[in-house]
């Protein structure tokens, strides 16, 4: 069982966007783990930290217990790459995917979550956009300076 396996895998997000390519159809999407690693530019150590720390609990094992990855863990993995690049915190990631095992009643505090991390990138996206025109202005006076220098040499 995966993490998205506790609710309706046709409204379970596809998670972070369109399917990653080379994937298999479902129903035949059994992928190792280093075939994991190939589509999505993890590290099996890293798959295995997700296991460990609840944010991947239950990742279907073949009859010798090696780990097989299906269609909805590798759309969990892409949802979790895009929390982690807004700067979630891991506890906070673990919550969620607590939060979607825990079933539909979990959809308040699971939008609450998301809603805060949210609010959290708009205000570094406006921090960068700051620190954009601050370099903007900067690389403005260069340009101007090495113009006017060029323009004394002539």
């Amino acid at each position: 069982m995966t993490v998205t396996e506790t609710t309706d895998t046709r409204t379970t997000e596809t998670c972070a966007g369109p399917p990653q390519g080379n994937r298999r159809p479902d129903g035949e999407d059994r992928y190792t783990i280093s075939e994991v690693v190939a589509l999505t530019g993890l590290t099996a150590h890293t798959l295995r930290w997700y296991e460990r720390i609840g944010l991947m609990p239950h990742i279907d094992r073949s009859h010798t217990g090696q780990r097989r990855y299906r269609n909805r863990d590798l759309d969990w993995l892409a949802l979790v790459g895009k929390l982690r690049l807004t700067g979630m915190p891991v506890a906070d990631m673990v919550r969620y995917a607590e939060l979607v095992r825990a079933g539909d009643h979990t959809y308040t505090e699971r939008f609450e979550l998301l809603k805060e991390t949210r609010e959290d990138v708009l205000a570094r996206i406006a921090e960068l956009q700051g620190t954009l025109a601050v370099l903007d202005r900067k690389i403005s006076f260069y340009a101007d300076a090495g113009r006017a220098l060029a323009s004394e040499r002539t």
